[in-house]
């Protein structure tokens, strides 16, 4: 009875990880959207779930570590709850990059409209994707679809550099057009680093499947790259 109870804790970590995890994913969803559609309600509703975000990390911090301190779990349990207190971190981080995301969104509102020569909703497709596969990874206990997550940060980081490249040159030649450039910057970068916390889960999955930490690694463990 008393392993029964054990393994019906560890569930219930998985699932409040993943209802956070929900919640984390339908910001930077709705972030983007409104920067697409300029519509501000979509703002409100992010910022307005900042709260529960938070509140969910410091929950989950809570149950992980009173598992760990009362069951003592070992081997693949011990990395399951290590990887669940990492992994909320980086949720609650993709959760500040969609209210940064929405602030923006929110600024450029204000200023005079103009259209900025970069592709954001692709890299939003792109990183939001990122996320997606690595709670999938999680949920289904998959590496290899931890390790395509791996693959796909390389053209995050591409487009976001691509990004920073043509807004430079177009806050030279326009300088009257640096406020909106600016914030479309930012917006880039944000979703750059959704992408960085992606990787990071995914990471941390095959962390708990496998045993091996692949951080700092890239997309191939065998080979350490220069950070």
């Amino acid at each position: 009875m008393i392993r029964i109870n054990y393994h019906q804790k560890l569930a219930e970590l998985k699932e409040r990880l993943l209802v956070m995890a929900s919640m984390v994913e339908q910001g930077i969803q709705r972030s983007t959207e409104a920067y697409e559609s300029q519509d501000l309600q979509l703002c409100e509703l992010v910022f307005q779930s900042e709260p529960m975000i938070n509140h969910m990390e410091r929950d989950i911090d809570r149950f992980a570590l009173d598992l760990l301190a009362t069951e003592q779990p070992m081997a693949g349990d011990l990395r399951l709850i290590l990887s669940v207190i990492r992994i909320k971190s980086d949720l609650e981080r993709v959760g500040d990059q969609a209210v940064s995301i929405a602030a923006r969104v929110k600024e450029l509102a204000a200023l005079p409209p103009a259209q900025m020569p970069v592709d954001i909703p692709r890299l939003a497709k792109v990183s939001i994707s990122m996320i997606r596969n690595a709670l999938q990874a999680f949920l289904l206990g998959d590496a290899a679809l931890a390790q395509s997550v791996l693959l796909a940060d390389d053209e995050v980081d591409d487009l976001n550099k691509q990004s920073f490249g043509t807004l430079a040159t177009l806050i030279q030649r326009q300088p009257e057009l640096t406020s909106q450039a600016f914030n479309t910057l930012v917006i880039s970068r944000n979703l750059e680093r959704v992408g960085d916390h992606a990787t990071n889960i995914a990471e941390d999955v095959i962390f708990w499947i496998q045993g091996d930490d692949v951080r700092h690694q890239g997309a191939t463990p065998t080979q350490v790259q220069d950070n």
